[in-house]
Parts: structure tokens; C-alpha cells; sequence
């Protein structure tokens, strides 16, 4: 299989729910005129608690500093698996988390992050690439000094599973380990066994659907009303939600390379015109796993293997988005009870 370093330099951050009246302005622009910004990679979240924007760095500088804006410190490499030279198709999903832990577990392994992003077209694992203190958040010199000594680390762990290659003006070139290492082969940094989070299981059914990009405008309305003013209608998960939680605020949109993507739960689905939504040949319906009983923060590793391996030693398909304070994962509707059952498990072999 190959891997590829993709040529987008990546931000995680993050939007209160009352600061985003600060930010429509960029967000609708970044969404829908697509010919007036350069940013090539777009992802916005919708959660309970904020909104997720993941955006390349042409793109964060439509978003203007504020105290309503949070900013993860590191820059973040999108890596994407492809397999007899095309990319993993989420249309048809079965073994995604086979393709995703071969390159997630390894990296946790060597302690680097990961941001999982899972479209409907492919799954992008975003690595925490760290910068120093002193480096600004414009690319300086120093800042890819750093960022060049952790692409090492991915591609020394991975070369072995994966051939490797890299983005460059466009064109993939090929990476090896001793392009780039000059002899490193590790970080230095210790391993520490992930601490085993709580999950949620929402009732929601949820939908992961795409539409031609050329059509937008035709959904604008609709796709602005349930991003940006329909939040105070649905049901908030509290501060220290139970098991039981009836249904969860979550809707995603993603730009990226001229690829849209949209998961949604069936009542947003409702809202929107079905002629131009589409999805795969069955139609399935999934259901959430939401990890995190308090907000997970970025430094901990392994968060994504300890859900993505039991799915992939089950055979069970899935989608996984992270986002500025907790993870989904969306799995077949059939396999719910299997998946509830098997994450108990887990987390009782462990007590």
C-alpha cells in the first residue's frame, strides 16, 4: 500500500458557540466562494460544546485572532493511505479501520498525535508535527526545522509497512527513511499506555453523504441555517452527561481539494434537497461512539488505537472524526449493539 504525506500544512482549532457571530463572515467564505480564498483543505464541526475548524494555514488567515477563537499549537501533516494507487473510499468503508490502525498504531507507539478525519471519500490521519516555543505561528525556518525532524519519525515508523511519498508542488515523490532521518529512528519520548476513556452512545442515526461542490449554492440556505442558527434548538449534551444520553448536536462539513462531505444525523438529513445529496449504494445508516467523559486535550496518544483496534480485529467498519475536545466514531447501525458490547468489555478487562 502507499502512504502519502499530503502538501497541506494544517491548524486545529476551535469556536465557541456564542463567539461565532465573530467568525460567519470567514466561515461562509472559506465554505461557499471557494475562487476567493486559497485554502484547499476545510473541515467544520459542529459539537455540543464548539465548533472544530480544521483549515490549512491559506485558510487560517481568514480567521481573525479573538478571545472566542482556540488554537491547537502544532501544525499538523495529513497523511492518507491509498491502496493499488487509489485512495480509501469511505462509499464502501469495510476495513477502513484496518488501513487506519496500521498507521495509528505505530505512531502512538513512537508518541506522536493523531487528529483523525474521516470523509466520504477517505480517512485523513493528521500527525502532530510540534513546533518550539519560540517559533512563531507564520512558517519560519524553525518551525520546519521541527517539523522536519517528526516527518522522520512518521516515515522511519511506517516505511517498513508502506511506500511512502510525499507532496511536493503536486507531484508525489517518493520518501525514505534515510532521506530523512540522518539516523533517527525514534523521538525520544516514552510510549505512556493511553488512559481508557468513557464513552456515550447517542441515539441519533447519522448519514455520511457528499454532493458536487458546483451545487452549493443551491443549499446554501439550508446549510447556513443548520450550521450556524439551529444549535439552540437541539438538546445539549450537560457538562457530565450519562450513559443514556438520547441524542447528540453534531453535524461536519468538509472542503478539501475540491471534495465535499457532510455527516449528518437523519433529521438534518431531512432538511436538505435529496436529489442532490448522495451517498453509498445502501444508503446506511450509522451510529456514534463519542469518547471522552471530559475534554481529551492533544497530548495524549493512542486515544484513536484503543477504538480503531477492537473495530478492526471485529471486522467493523468505521468513521472517525476528532475534534477540539472529544472523538467520534460512526459505525454500521447493525453493529451497535456488538460495538456496546465489546467497548464494555474492554473497559472492564481493564478495572
Amino acid at each position: 500500500m502507499d502512504l502519502h504525506i499530503l502538501d497541506h500544512r494544517l491548524r486545529v482549532t476551535s469556536i465557541s458557540k456564542n463567539g461565532l457571530v465573530h467568525f460567519t463572515h470567514a466561515l461562509i467564505k472559506l465554505i461557499f466562494l471557494r475562487n476567493r480564498t486559497r485554502c484547499k483543505f476545510f473541515s467544520l464541526t459542529e459539537t455540543p460544546e464548539n465548533y472544530t475548524v480544521v483549515l490549512d494555514e491559506e485558510g487560517f488567515k481568514e480567521l481573525r485572532p479573538s478571545e472566542h477563537l482556540q488554537v491547537e499549537s502544532s501544525v499538523w501533516l495529513p497523511l492518507n493511505v491509498a491502496s493499488n494507487g487509489n485512495a480509501s473510499s469511505s462509499s464502501q468503508a469495510v476495513g477502513v479501520t484496518k488501513i487506519a490502525k496500521s498507521v495509528i498504531a505505530p505512531l502512538a507507539q513512537q508518541h506522536v498525535s493523531v487528529f483523525m478525519l474521516s470523509t466520504y471519500q477517505t480517512d485523513f490521519i493528521l500527525a502532530s508535527v510540534r513546533r518550539s516555543e519560540s517559533a512563531p505561528l507564520a512558517l519560519t525556518s524553525a518551525s520546519l526545522q521541527v517539523r522536519e525532524k517528526d516527518l522522520a519519525v512518521v516515515v522511519c515508523t511506517l516505511e517498513e509497512e508502506f511506500n511512502i511519498f510525499r507532496e511536493v508542488g503536486g507531484e508525489s515523490v517518493p520518501v525514505h527513511g534515510q532521506d530523512v532521518s540522518n539516523g533517527l529512528h525514534g523521538n525520544g519520548r516514552e510510549a505512556l499506555q493511553p488512559t481508557l476513556h468513557p464513552v456515550l452512545i447517542p441515539h441519533n442515526q447519522f448519514c455520511v453523504m457528499s454532493l458536487d461542490p458546483d451545487t452549493l449554492p443551491s443549499v446554501a440556505t439550508t446549510l447556513i441555517d443548520v450550521l450556524f442558527y439551529s444549535s439552540g434548538s437541539r438538546e445539549e449534551v450537560q457538562a457530565s452527561p450519562g450513559p443514556d444520553l438520547d441524542c447528540i448536536s453534531f453535524f461536519s462539513f468538509s472542503l478539501i481539494d475540491g471534495y465535499v462531505s457532510l455527516v449528518m444525523d437523519t433529521d438534518a438529513q431531512r432538511r436538505f434537497p435529496a436529489d442532490l445529496l448522495f451517498t453509498s449504494s445502501s444508503g446506511e445508516l450509522w451510529r456514534m461512539v463519542r469518547i471522552g467523559g471530559q475534554p481529551l486535550g492533544f497530548d495524549e496518544c493512542g486515544i484513536v488505537a484503543q477504538i480503531s483496534q477492537p473495530l478492526a480485529d471485529s471486522d467493523i467498519s468505521a468513521y472517525y472524526i476528532s475534534t477540539f475536545s472529544f472523538d467520534h466514531a460512526l459505525v454500521p447501525e447493525e453493529d451497535i449493539s456488538s460495538v456496546t458490547e465489546m467497548l464494555q468489555h474492554q473497559r472492564t478487562d481493564a478495572s
